[in-house]
């Protein structure tokens, strides 16, 4: 019977090798695919977006069930404006990897800028809930823009302080907040916003952020200031749309 329990043992290790074999391929698998859905997302950036979707390709030929190559995949596609592959491709992801903050978070902005805001807070919300999540104040200001959009601006409010407690010289944060308090009539509010907004990011300024300086500037009967403000957006931005809303006086 020694031949049987030779024989057992070439199986086994036939078996235990077939498993190395299939484990060493998968881990080359799965490491293709971050680099490549690395080099689409890099791709997306330049606006190449055929050569994005190509790299996606290649990521999901390596490893089929990486999770962010769908996620990436659906953000090519939102831009593309195609959107129910988008939402397939956004809900793949989140079935692959359910605890995603980054999955959420950027399926939650699809949602928002398709008319789905209320949708869209549920998703930032689950983002932020995950402790692992690195960057919440990404998404709770995400969830701050939507709520003001569906018309929820104590949400709103709540959103965006509360990603200013996660990082509390976040631009985006203080212009959204500057921006929710001149919707609502809080010229001061906005004013000290918008200051703050503009002492941590001074280069950031765009024709949208200066128009804003200089409607609250207005309210406030600050006419010198509300000047300063409207000379930068016509001397950096003279061909701006908000250009053209400031000198025909809308």
């Amino acid at each position: 019977m020694r031949w049987l329990s030779v024989l057992a043992m070439l199986v086994l290790a036939g078996c235990a090798s077939q498993q190395g074999n299939t484990s060493d391929t998968a881990g080359r698998g799965l490491a293709s695919a971050k680099v490549h859905t690395e080099l689409a997302a890099l791709y997306y950036e330049r606006g190449q977006y055929g050569i994005a979707l190509d790299e996606i390709a290649t990521a999901l030929n390596g490893y089929r069930d990486y999770s962010p190559a769908y996620t990436m995949r659906a953000l090519i596609q939102m831009t593309l404006h195609e959107d129910k592959e988008a939402e397939s491709d956004f809900l793949q992801s989140l079935k692959l990897d359910p605890a995603s903050s980054e999955a959420h978070n950027n399926y939650g902005w699809f949602l928002c800028q398709r008319g789905r805001e209320k949708e869209s807070i549920a998703e930032f919300t689950a983002a932020v809930k995950n402790p692992l999540y690195s960057t919440p104040e990404k998404a709770l200001v995400n969830a701050g823009l939507c709520a003001h959009k569906s018309g929820d601006d104590k949400a709103a409010e709540d959103f965006l302080l509360r990603a200013l407690v996660s990082s509390p010289r976040l631009p985006e944060a203080l212009i959204a907040l500057a921006e929710l308090d001149f919707d609502r009539g809080d010229w001061a509010g906005a004013k000290s916003h918008f200051l703050q907004f503009e002492q941590v990011a001074p280069e950031a300024l765009t024709p949208a952020n200066l128009w804003l300086a200089v409607r609250i500037e207005r309210k406030l009967a600050r006419g010198e200031a509300a000047e300063s403000y409207a000379q930068q957006l016509r001397k950096r931005y003279p061909d701006a749309r908000e250009t053209q809303l400031m000198l025909y006086g809308q």
